[in-house]
């Protein structure tokens, strides 16, 4: 239920003191959301439960995240779960590899509009897109394996009982 409070996940840090989610961030998660069918997205976008939605959930807290990283010192550290958590949805997705990775580059003509974009800044996201997409061949890959495994399984267990 919405209150007229800025609820804790429409917030990040700044320094040691929380203010609302940046409006480049607010519009950032806005443009990737509508990557999915548009049935989806009022749902999405507007149900804070993370297990009632996870999707949405996970992409607020890892845009947040993957933002402050851009904007800051690029850790590791940090940017690797938040690319993983989101990125793991996306590629058990119906989506191709460019729609799955495609919404790190959504932030430029965002920033473009809303901020001045120095070559710095565009080089971060350039690099984020690029780890964005070897997490998600990371995971293609496992997902392959596992059903190549499930496939043997499934033939193991049809010859012990056949």
């Amino acid at each position: 239920m919405q209150t007229g409070r800025v609820a804790e996940t429409d917030r990040v840090r700044v320094g040691n003191a929380m203010s609302p989610r940046d409006p480049i961030v607010e519009q950032w998660i806005a443009s990737a959301l509508q990557s999915y069918p548009s049935a989806s997205v009022p749902f999405l976008s507007a149900e804070d439960d993370p297990f009632r939605n996870p999707v949405g959930h996970t992409l607020r807290q890892s845009l947040t995240t993957l933002f402050d990283e851009l904007r800051g010192n690029m850790e590791t550290d940090r940017i690797a779960p938040a690319l993983d958590a989101l990125i793991r949805i996306r590629a058990v997705q119906d989506l191709t590899a460019s729609q799955a990775v495609g919404f790190v580059f959504l932030l430029k003509p965002i920033l473009r509009e809303l901020a001045p974009i120095d070559a710095s800044l565009n080089d971060r996201i350039d690099r984020l897109a690029l780890m964005a997409f070897d997490k998600y061949m990371q995971c293609r890959e496992e997902l392959a394996d596992i059903r190549v495994n499930e496939g043997q399984r499934r033939m193991h267990v049809r010859h012990s009982a056949g």
